[in-house]
């Protein structure tokens, strides 16, 4: 019954008032993750009854807590992100750090005096062509194969 005492730092409001009372919803709240235990195949008949009075029987939070302790949580795990987002993701990263090689660049060039031909456009140029590359291998419509599927090597 991980809900019955929320997590402070590492340390639960049981842990802190093992005298707790518990009350009705308090109850009914174990007495529901158990049936999902009894269901999922993890708690006998026999066990499921014994635990079931004793949820019924508990005057304290710590009492509740006990009956649930060797049982895992039922609450659903994340989802992880698909892969697509991830892609994109690392597109945004990438193009983070294009934009700050492309102004580091442009402050160099404006930093020795900005006379003669703007040579940054050369290096933004370079940098956004591998970055349209990048995304595209990332994000466009072959981007779940691998080089090899695709019959030719990475460059």
């Amino acid at each position: 019954m991980r809900g019955a005492g929320a997590p402070r730092g590492n340390v639960t409001v049981v842990d802190r008032h093992p005298t707790l009372r518990a009350g009705d919803a308090d109850r009914e709240r174990v007495a529901a993750e158990l049936r999902e235990h009894y269901a999922a195949g993890r708690l006998s008949e026999t066990e499921f009854a014994q635990r079931l009075d004793a949820v019924y029987a508990a005057r304290t939070m710590a009492e509740l807590e006990v009956l649930a302790a060797d049982l895992p949580d039922l609450r659903p795990l994340p989802a992880a992100p698909d892969s697509r987002a991830l892609a994109r993701r690392r597109v945004y990263q990438d193009a983070g750090a294009v934009v700050i090689f492309d102004v580091g660049a442009v402050v160099i060039w404006a930093a020795t005096g900005a006379d003669g031909s703007f040579w940054p456009q050369w290096v933004i140029l370079v940098s956004a062509l591998r970055l349209a590359r990048d995304a595209w291998r990332l994000l466009g419509p072959a981007a779940g194969t691998t080089s090899a599927r695709r019959g030719r090597r990475r460059w």
